[in-house]
């Protein structure tokens, strides 16, 4: 196809009549006249460079200058090569007049080719030099040096108290809020979230029932088998009820519930409110006047205060009946003398504490699960680990408080 056809096609409106005489020379003529650019755009439809030896050194430009024709590596490599050939110091007069296309690529690599300066001699139309001055307005990117801190130690054990109390303050605002909120659920109980407190319970406490049944038998197992191979020794045999009673109602069975709380429910709460943050409905529920606390706080920390005592029950009796059949299977110990024995091996004391920690530990992990929840930015990557760090600190505050109540029940409990 002649470049002719070729214009007749693309522009049909400003030569009508060059489509049936497209072979004539006058119209030819006026084509070249109305385009004139259009046979050194087909020409230097690659960008190119010539390097002319005359005095001044001259560097000239042709082609389209644009991204999709510098992706080429062979035309890279020419370019590159042409470069090479200007002596060292140099400083040739550049023309670009002979551009036909030039975008923010192709003006990039010219202005990196010159060093990330203007040469002293530049020939350039006026539609492209615009490009040229807004690199030189923009200048060179200054990275801002890191600070060198003088104390690194110092530096970062300051930053991990100034987190430690800013978390510890955000968790003592949020109880705070939590009593008020009590305050007006007490004041209007028709009002109150039933709906919200019921769902949480179901899958906070109904739901973990398989998991805290599976784990609490097999700790009870594995605790009576290594409890009778020591009592055996000294003939304490009838003493394992006692073990296994005391550390089970006492200790284990809180601390496994909540751990397993912890990583179940509380992950799961952070989830929820912070895909809440990252769907905007936080800020949806605060323009329709709802407030946070009332309405996703309030009821999540009442259904793991409900559920824990409940799940610790459960798990108590799961790994004792695991502790059983260990016993009799290991020990030959009847299942009736394990039930008989029990109630005198294991004061009543102890398992009113273990309630009391699970109603403990089941606010401890619901206040962490909302604080970190509500803190999570939206985006993904905070998601992420505002769930993980949820989840290693309710873990941690729940062997905190299990400590501290060791202390302060240390004589509660013993005969």
């Amino acid at each position: 196809m002649s470049i002719l056809q070729l214009n007749s096609r693309i522009y049909p409106s400003l030569y009508p009549s060059c489509r049936e005489h497209a072979n004539t020379q006058s119209c030819q003529d006026d084509v070249f006249t109305i385009l004139p650019y259009t046979q050194d755009m087909l020409q230097f439809d690659k960008p190119a460079l010539t390097l002319s030896q005359h005095n001044p050194l001259q560097v000239c430009a042709h082609g389209a200058w644009k991204v999709h024709a510098l992706t080429r590596a062979s035309d890279l490599a020419a370019l590159q090569a042409m470069l090479k050939k200007l002596p060292a110091g140099a400083e040739p007069q550049w023309d670009l007049s002979g551009i036909s296309a030039l975008d923010h690529i192709g003006a990039q690599w010219l202005w990196n080719a010159w060093d990330h300066r203007r040469p002293a001699e530049l020939v350039v139309s006026p539609i492209h030099a615009a490009y040229f001055e807004r690199l030189a307005e923009a200048g060179a990117l200054a990275l801002p040096k890191p600070r060198k801190r003088r104390w690194p130690l110092l530096s970062t054990v300051l930053s991990a108290w100034q987190s430690l109390l800013e978390h510890f303050l955000g968790l003592l605002t949020l109880f705070g809020q939590l009593m008020l909120d009590l305050g007006r659920f007490l004041r209007r109980p028709l009002r109150g979230p039933w709906k919200e407190i019921s769902a949480n319970v179901f899958h906070a406490g109904y739901q973990a029932l398989g998991i805290t049944a599976l784990v609490g038998f097999l700790i009870g197992v594995v605790l009576s088998y290594l409890s009778a191979q020591q009592l055996r020794t000294f003939g304490g045999d009838i003493y394992l009820v006692n073990i296994l009673g005391m550390s089970v109602v006492r200790e284990l069975g809180p601390m496994l519930a909540a751990i397993l709380v912890a990583g179940r429910s509380g992950s799961a709460i952070t989830a929820q409110l912070g895909v809440m943050r990252v769907t905007e409905e936080l800020d949806a529920m605060l323009v329709m006047g709802m407030q946070h606390g009332f309405r996703l706080i309030m009821p999540r920390v009442l259904a793991l205060a409900i559920a824990m005592p409940l799940l610790v029950i459960w798990t108590d009796a799961i790994a004792l009946i695991g502790g059983m059949a260990a016993a009799h299977l290991e020990l030959n110990l009847s299942p009736a003398y394990f039930i008989q024995r029990l109630p005198n091996a294991v004061p009543i004391a102890n398992y009113w504490i273990g309630l009391g920690k699970g109603c403990v530990f089941g606010l401890l992990i619901a206040l962490v699960a909302c604080h970190f929840g509500l803190r999570i930015k939206p985006n993904t990557e905070s998601l992420g680990q505002g769930t993980t760090i949820s989840v290693v600190t309710a873990i941690t505050i729940v062997i905190l408080a299990d400590a501290v109540f060791a202390i302060v029940f240390s004589d509660m409990g013993y005969r």
